[in-house]
């Protein structure tokens, strides 16, 4: 008899949001080859409590130690053994776990950075879809990669896709493997069309609205200004070893092609397929070998066309100040995540305008000089620092 292959043990940091559910929507498809081993979602203690019946995973972590305590009650009387951790102590604890194969860091914003590092320093494979802990710290983020072993594989489907399209040792150099550049491509999300002038009055409701991809609220709004395409160049530079002006963000509404990668010989390599998130998710957590993703073929002729254009600036501004704090580096990018952070929840409180979004940012970028981030301990006191200054400017205002 051939020797029993035990399942491989996943945490998945962030699994209410709609990459955590789609992660475990895979993991169900493959009940041999997966078990899921941790599950964390901090807001959302219900949804939180229905995964764990669910799934049954041996921890799971909730914000603070009451909702810990409360949901370890809840799941004992529905006799599971799950154990409740709590806080970023928790998530790191489970993200580093010597029994955990794989993580899915998938924790919106800031609050990833330190679990997805704990993963990266334990030496795992790592699911990146928390894109804002490599644009926080990406210098130590990858030193942390090589020196720890860790496999670091991105989910954002742009950056999935110029992975696939890649040679194997692009590890090299992109000049050494013959790449002249990699196009990132972007929806343009809801407002790609709205007139200029009238970006002022839209809503909430409307800039989550997204024609393509079904997404969290604060990713929706990022989408919406392309705030989440600026992340993206900024996260692509890091992950590939781009320079900045290596990477061109092109405007593709179908979003189809998830990005394309341009060599010197004129040859233009992309990766197609239909706009489930299920499919880099897949790719991630099979790699090198293809799983079934439960997402359908791609149609070409039920798609017919496939439209590029260049992003308008002026419509906008955020794509602009990423990229200016993706060539100034040091603490910029740490700022401009954490201004972003602050408008876009104002936003969403309508506290203030969609445009004001880029207005904020523009402000804490400005506010003070760019300085190096030699260690994590900076990287936090610019986020900090970035917090207080777009704090001042929405009280100053009135916000």
């Amino acid at each position: 008899m051939g020797q029993l292959v035990r399942p491989q043990q996943i945490t998945v940091l962030g699994a209410t949001g709609s990459i955590g559910l789609s992660t475990l929507d895979v993991l169900a498809r493959h009940p041999q080859r997966y078990e899921v081993f941790a599950l964390t979602g901090f807001s959302r203690l219900t949804e939180l409590e229905a995964l764990c019946l669910r799934h049954r995973p041996q921890f799971a972590v909730a914000a603070d130690e009451a909702t810990a305590r409360e949901l370890q009650l809840r799941l004992r009387l529905a006799g599971l053994k799950t154990e409740v951790l709590a806080g970023e102590a928790g998530l790191c604890a489970v993200a580093a776990h010597p029994d955990v194969d794989a993580v899915m860091a998938a924790i919106v914003g800031a609050a990833g950075l330190q679990p997805t590092l704990a993963a990266v320093r334990a030496g795992k494979r790592v699911l990146l879809a928390n894109k804002e802990a490599l644009v926080m710290s990406g210098a130590l983020f990858m030193q942390a990669v090589r020196e720890h072993n860790a496999v670091l594989l991105p989910i954002d489907s742009e950056h999935n896709a110029i992975f696939q399209s890649l040679p194997r040792d692009f590890g090299r150099g992109l000049s050494a493997v013959g790449v002249r550049r990699i196009l990132l491509t972007a929806s343009g999300g809801p407002f790609r069309e709205m007139p200029v002038s009238a970006l002022a009055d839209v809503t909430p409701e409307q800039a989550c609205k997204h024609p393509n991809w079904s997404m969290g609220r604060k990713i929706s709004v990022d989408s919406a200004s392309m705030m989440n395409k600026g992340l993206e160049l900024i996260e692509a530079c890091w992950l590939f070893d781009a320079r900045p002006e290596q990477v061109e963000v092109v405007i593709h509404p179908q979003s189809v092609i998830h990005s394309l990668v341009d060599y010197v010989d004129g040859s233009v390599l992309a990766q197609l397929g239909n706009p489930d998130m299920r499919t880099p998710i897949a790719h991630a957590l099979a790699w090198p070998e293809r799983i079934d993703a439960g997402v359908s073929a791609l149609d070409l002729f039920k798609i017919a066309r496939l439209d590029f254009q260049a992003p308008d600036e002026q419509r906008f501004p955020c794509l602009r100040l990423a990229r200016q704090a993706a060539e100034a580096g040091g603490s910029a990018p740490a700022m401009l995540n954490a201004a972003n952070e602050m408008a876009v929840a104002a936003f969403l409180e309508r506290r203030i305008r969609f445009t004001e979004i880029a207005t904020i940012i523009e402000f804490v970028l400005n506010a003070e000089a760019v300085v190096s981030v030699e260690a994590l301990q900076a990287v936090l006191r610019a986020d900090s620092r970035a917090r207080e200054l777009a704090q001042g400017w929405l009280q100053q205002h009135g916000c």
